[in-house]
C-alpha cells in the first residue's frame, strides 16, 4: 500500500519516473490507485479549505 500512496503522490506533484508509471500500469491494481487518488486530492481539498478559513478568520 505504501507503494501506491508513493506512486500518487508522485504524480500529483508531476515527478514521477516513467518506468515507475510503467510499473504501476503493468503490476499495479487500478482500484487501489483509484481509491488512494480520491482520497488524497479530498485531503488536499479540505487542507486549503481549512488553510482558506484559518486566513480569512
Amino acid at each position: 500500500m505504501w507503494r501506491v500512496i508513493k506512486s500518487v503522490l508522485a504524480a500529483f506533484l508531476g515527478v514521477q519516473k516513467d518506468a515507475r508509471r510503467r510499473e504501476d500500469f503493468e503490476e499495479g491494481n487500478p482500484m487501489a490507485f483509484i481509491l488512494v487518488g480520491i482520497v488524497m486530492a479530498l485531503l488536499f481539498v479540505g487542507l486549503i479549505a481549512l488553510v482558506a478559513i484559518w486566513a480569512a478568520g
